[in-house]
């Protein structure tokens, strides 16, 4: 009998029965339509387009937007949230398929939350619906973090912006039917970022995969390029000079997402690591029957215990409005480096059962460096949390 994932999480007291019900009808749909599939994808380096679909039609994609949009807002909250991302995550994908399916989940409010009517009638419905796609983007070949110095440029030109330029490392990217787009419209620093909804099939739009990464191999991942292209004015996101504002806005909720999802991949390690160990025999006894495995677990799970608890923490002051960025700089390193611990450990105990591809620890040692990067390095985010302090 193995530890299961469940068992291997803290009690949680912010949880209630409409939270529990939602991880079973989400756990239902990921083992029937994602589980059975994800070497597959990974392997073809896509997920099929029809998921999108299936996503909606569970309510997945919808989680948390405005109804007047299609989407599902009335009792939903942060933890619906985090539940789904462990589910997901539970399969044996740590973010890559969470990136590409749940993309909107960063393109998207830049519309929801700073766009014109116009913009949210004509996009949130239809991505919701999973008929169309949206993704983010920020980070350039010059920079990723760097938000203030974005160099790709917007000038206004009548009714238009022409746009020119290039963004790097976009998740979704090489199916998006729009991109929340990071552009200067004004001088140097924050004050001269604007965001600007850019569709996709406009002239001048070209995109490049970027398919031979370390990890995430089913996530649609590329490189898009901006040669003289004519977006309408009315696409603008906010006011314009306001785009670091939106920007800064987004990084909270997506920070939380991958604390989420690096606390679920060290806690699937753990699972799959216990699992080995009471079954593998060396020595004439199990794995788990040597002091030096289960000295191993038991730090595992220490680390994890602590995560889970900073994580719901944090995940119910965000809730309730008063979670600290500091904090989640700090909880995103903590996260990380707990995925990095646990990864390593599984992959000792698993031994070369580990080196093959086709196991949850294998893909999310792969895995590791994307999240310590992701969403803030590891080193910026000790740098934001130091800064609170004012040292």
């Amino acid at each position: 009998m193995s530890l299961d994932f469940d068992g291997a999480r803290l009690h949680n007291p912010y949880l209630n029965a409409e939270h529990e019900a939602w991880r079973v009808q989400l756990r239902k749909f990921v083992d029937a339509e994602i589980s059975p599939f994800l070497d597959d994808w990974e392997e073809a380096g896509k997920i099929p387009d029809e998921l999108w679909a299936k996503a909606a039609d569970i309510g997945l994609l919808q989680l948390g937007y405005p109804e007047a949009y299609g989407g599902i807002s009335e009792g939903i909250d942060q933890w619906h949230i985090n539940i789904a991302n462990e589910e997901i995550t539970r399969a044996g994908s740590a973010g890559g398929l969470i990136s590409n399916l749940l993309v909107h989940g960063i393109g998207l409010p830049p519309v929801t939350n700073c766009g014109s009517d116009a913009l949210k009638e004509m996009v949130a419905p239809r991505v919701l619906a999973g008929e169309k796609r949206i993704s983010l983007g920020i980070t350039e070949p010059s920079g990723g973090s760097d938000v203030a110095n974005i160099q790709t440029t917007a000038k206004r030109d009548g009714d238009h912006y022409i746009v020119n330029g290039s963004k790097t490392f976009i998740s979704g990217v090489m199916g998006a039917d729009w991109v929340s787009t990071a552009v200067r419209t004004g001088g140097e620093g924050a004050g001269g970022v604007s965001m600007l909804l850019i569709p996709t099939d406009l002239p001048g739009v070209s995109r490049t995969p970027l398919d031979r990464k370390q990890g995430w191999w089913c996530a649609d991942t590329g490189t898009i390029y901006f040669d003289d292209v004519r977006v309408p004015a009315e696409y603008l996101i906010g006011e314009e000079g306001h785009g670091f504002l939106v920007i800064m806005s987004n990084f909270n909720p997506e920070r939380l997402s991958l604390i989420v999802t690096m606390e679920a991949a060290a806690r699937a390690c753990l699972e799959d690591a216990v699992e080995w160990a009471r079954n593998r025999k060396t020595f004439g006894k199990r794995l788990a029957d040597h002091q030096v495995i289960r000295h191993k677990i038991a730090a595992m799970k220490q680390r994890i215990n602590a995560t889970q608890c900073y994580l719901n923490y944090l995940t119910q002051a965000y809730v309730e409005g008063r979670c600290d960025p500091g904090d989640l700089a700090m909880a995103k390193v903590q996260a990380s480096e707990t995925m990095e611990f646990c990864a390593r450990e599984a992959s000792q105990i698993l031994g070369g059962a580990c080196y093959l591809r086709g196991n949850r620890v294998e893909r999310f040692y792969r895995e590791v460096r994307v999240n310590a990067i992701g969403g803030g390095s590891e080193e910026i985010m000790r740098e934001l949390a130091s800064r609170q302090y004012r040292l």
